[in-house]
């Protein structure tokens, strides 16, 4: 039986390696080879983007590194603050772009019309220690800003990318994702929130951790209790797996965002009503294990079909509420995609260890059937002797 706890953990493993390759590439575990660092980051909704900055209220100076992965060569990147409205005209945008001789460009660029070019000038505002650089597909722009602080900390912000033509700026697509690349950030509490339908932070996405949680939960329960060299260890591990889940599930859900469009609040109601659905019955669930009745108790059959049926629906119901709300946050749909992959994951697992845990209780029905038929052969013969 060791097998199989053997067998469970490597799986378990896998899942965490999965679980972290596909939620970690955030902003806050990003280190710069500068050694720079910053108070506060942000994870943009669109184009591969990142924004680390730091600001000084007292002085007006906001520090900023503007990163963009993923971007071939021969493109261009430009980060932007709009004093005035939240799109394009108007912005006061920094502009890098790799040039022929191998060192990055940068620098400044009003936007005042759409036919734009992004030809060099002065901001509305004062910008010192602009630099870039371009390696590994990433480019980084550094700069200060002096913004003295207005409309309650909220600056308007726009982000790009386009391709060259030679040393010559390409204009930027008109659809898909370059026409989301728009937010609004509160420079005193660091939160971000898309103006034109895209993603909240990096903290929301990451309650998608309890979705993954409580089906690890769940197939330890189904699974690893059939191992007796498991012990009791099974149990602490799905209680320790569930009450994760629901700690951070309620945390998630109390901490919900508001949405701007109608049918984003739509949606995000319909999200919302879902967790409270998903809080009331995680917590009957929470309270009914305390008053369990023991495995022999006569009652006991009736709470496993209770726990399980509970259990399943709450499960049921975390996954596709966090699809619902991926699908809000995030339309580019990376995160919505990595959680898929991770779920499907989780799936074929569960379904290689059911075929497992047959084999398992089959085979040990199988010798205890014959343990007992030796048994009697042995108890008849004994008397004849």
């Amino acid at each position: 039986m060791a097998k199989s706890s053997t067998l469970l953990l490597c799986l378990s493993v896998f899942i965490f390696i999965i679980t972290e390759s596909s939620l970690a590439q955030t902003c806050s575990n990003y280190q710069f080879s500068s050694n720079s660092l910053f108070e506060s980051c942000n994870d943009l909704p669109v184009l591969d983007s990142f924004l680390h900055y730091t600001y000084d209220s007292s002085s007006g100076n906001l520090q900023v590194a503007y990163r963009h992965n993923n971007l071939s060569p021969g493109k261009w990147v430009a980060w932007a603050v709009n004093p005035t409205s939240t799109g394009m005209v108007g912005a006061q945008a920094i502009v890098a772009y790799p040039i022929s001789d191998g060192t990055v460009r940068a620098y400044t660029s009003p936007i005042s019309s759409y036919q734009t070019s992004l030809q060099e000038g002065e901001l509305s505002f004062n910008v010192s220690e602009l630099s870039a650089t371009y390696q590994n597909n990433e480019m980084i722009v550094f700069a200060t800003l002096s913004l003295p602080l207005t409309n309650g900390g909220n600056i308007n912000t726009v982000w790009q990318d386009g391709s060259l033509s030679g040393n010559s700026l390409l204009p930027h697509p008109t659809s898909g994702s370059n026409i989301r690349s728009v937010s609004t950030l509160n420079l005193i509490s660091g939160t971000s929130a898309s103006t034109s339908g895209g993603g909240a932070g990096d903290s929301k996405l990451k309650n998608a951790i309890w979705g993954i949680m409580m089906p690890i939960g769940a197939i330890i329960a189904r699974y690893l209790r059939v191992s007796k060299s498991a012990g009791p260890a099974w149990f602490y591990l799905h209680v320790t797996c569930q009450a994760s889940a629901y700690i951070i599930g309620v945390a998630g859900w109390g901490t919900g965002i508001k949405l701007g469009s109608e049918s984003e609040g739509i949606q995000f109601s319909t999200h919302r009503a879902i967790g409270i659905a998903l809080f009331c019955l995680a917590t009957v669930q929470v309270f009914a294990m305390f008053l369990r009745p023991k495995p022999e108790h006569k009652y006991r059959l009736y709470w496993n079909i209770y726990h399980h049926t509970v259990g399943y629906t709450v499960i049921v119901l975390a996954v596709v509420n966090i699809f619902k709300g991926l699908d809000i946050l995030n339309p580019e749909k990376q995160w919505r995609n990595a959680y898929t992959a991770i779920i499907v994951t989780l799936g074929l697992v569960a379904a290689v260890l059911e075929g497992f845990t047959w084999y398992v209780v089959i085979k040990r029905g199988k010798a205890e059937e014959s343990s007992k038929t030796s048994q009697l052969g042995n108890g008849g013969r004994s008397q004849y002797a």
